[in-house]
């Protein structure tokens, strides 16, 4: 499965190379390792399915022609004790099996003019070597499919154990039985190789290359260049672009160029640009969910601060006289997109956007009594959740000014305790609620992240992570 995962990676290669990725992905010797292990597990379930097709015919040996049959083949055992996946610079991955072995039993049976004859047989086949290249394709829905190229087997030493029969006969006999067994298997390992690495198309199709974040948002992982293959490791660029749902919108900005930096000791490294952070900040202002209706009974209860006319009213007389003795709502909503920051260990949101402050009349109906701008800087801890990427923010500072008012001109610095309280209490608790689902990271089928670590890095955040598939 993590096989199939690497080559999914770099299977996505209708590629251009003129956009920096907002995306990039290591995959060093420590996964490949991991993903090798997993290859030759799956081929040798296939291996061991090997039932030989019956094979017959006559022979000449020294006392004339003889007529056999060697029926039943079927595979006992399987041994692939040496098998390498290694990474051809510019080509892709190569699997080598070598020193395999094959235990097999079955029927035979010989008739020599009016003698007839049969019995059992085992056979041991061993110093068996295959190879095969991997040839990685995009299919009709943007997803990547493989298939075994350039395979070729060899079956080396075969000792054969007749039971039943005469001695003379099978002992005349026993090279026709190594020759047939021996062109029989040779023509049957690579199909079944090949049919083993079809089968993980079936598991390539789970790769979120479009991922569903919400009910507005999905991220894209289609690649953006074409894979650096080395002889130790396999680097890639994804798009990681956030976009509206249904709506492919491209931002004002492009991702800038980043570099992972040499890590090793991870099977994967996964580096998230700011330019991904800015695209779900583009895509979440554009669909016009950054806004948020604020009332009293969303403040603590213990709070000596209230969203009524009366605690605004200290800082501004007149609302408490011209609206004695009503509850007020505000509407906190971005008025553009937040800028996020990443510098080594360090995290950091700006937000811009007005709050509009309504008394609530006895009937229900809103007078609007002030537009205020409020830009505030937050601290983010970003850190991985399951296969998500997610974070959490704390207040820095912020900043008032007034931008119109309906009640007459007043000094804005008054009202910074109640909107520390409204940000630290209402409005920061519900970014974090949403923040804390996180959205998901490029992953195929039942795939977790283990031993995972996190650092912030100049314009990027980057993952270490180890692998496990759990079916």
């Amino acid at each position: 499965m993590f096989l199939c995962w690497c080559l999914s990676l770099v299977a996505l290669i209708p590629l251009t190379t003129s956009t920096n990725p907002g995306v990039k992905v290591k995959l060093t010797a420590k996964g490949i390792e991991y993903g090798r292990k997993l290859a030759v597990a799956s081929i040798l379930q296939k291996l061991k399915t090997i039932k030989l097709d019956d094979v017959s015919g006559k022979v000449r040996v020294s006392i004339g022609k003889v007529k056999y049959s060697l029926k039943n083949m079927n595979m006992v055992d399987v041994g692939l004790p040496t098998a390498a996946l290694d990474l051809v610079p510019g080509t892709g991955p190569k699997l080598s099996i070598v020193n395999a072995n094959f235990r097999l039993q079955g029927n035979w049976r010989v008739r020599y003019h009016f003698v007839k004859d049969s019995g059992s047989f085992k056979l041991n086949a061993d110093d068996i070597s295959f190879s095969t290249s991997l040839s990685i394709m995009t299919d009709p829905t943007g997803r990547p499919a493989v298939r075994s190229i350039n395979c070729g087997a060899n079956v080396g030493k075969m000792s054969v154990r007749f039971r039943g029969g005469a001695s003379w006969l099978y002992n005349l006999f026993s090279k026709y039985i190594d020759s047939a067994i021996r062109k029989a298997m040779q023509k049957k390992i690579c199909p079944l190789v090949a049919n083993a690495v079809s089968d993980l198309n079936n598991n390539l199709k789970t790769l979120n290359v479009l991922a569903k974040v919400d009910q507005f948002a999905e991220i894209e992982y289609s690649m953006v260049a074409s894979p650096a293959v080395s002889r130790t490791s396999i680097d890639f660029g994804l798009k990681g672009e956030f976009y509206n749902i249904g709506k492919h919108q491209e931002p004002p900005f492009s991702p800038a160029a980043f570099s992972l930096p040499p890590q090793i000791n991870n099977m994967l490294y996964i580096g998230v640009s700011s330019f991904t952070i800015k695209s779900a900040a583009f895509v979440y202002n554009t669909a016009g969910t950054l806004s948020l209706y604020i009332t009293d009974d969303m403040i603590p209860q213990g709070s000596p601060i209230r969203l009524n006319t009366r605690t605004f009213g200290v800082f501004i007389p007149q609302i408490a006289k011209r609206f004695p003795g009503l509850t007020m709502k505000l509407l906190v909503k971005t008025v553009k997109a937040p800028v996020i920051t990443f510098e080594p260990n360090n995290a950091t949101v700006q937000t811009f956007a007005s709050v509009t402050a309504y008394a609530i009349q006895p009937n229900a109906k809103l007078t609007s009594l002030f537009v205020l701008n409020l830009v505030s800087s937050v601290s983010a801890r970003v850190f991985v959740s399951g296969t998500r990427l997610a974070g959490a923010v704390t207040l820095n500072k912020m900043d008032l000014t007034l931008g119109t008012s309906d009640v007459g001109d007043f000094q804005v610095s008054g009202l910074n305790s109640i909107f520390q309280t409204v940000l630290n209490f209402v409005v920061i608790p519900k970014m974090n609620a949403q923040l804390a689902k996180g959205y998901p990271l490029p992953t195929l089928g039942k795939m977790k992240l283990v031993n995972t670590q996190l650092l912030v890095l100049k314009d990027h955040v980057m993952i270490g992570t180890d692998v496990q598939f759990t079916g």
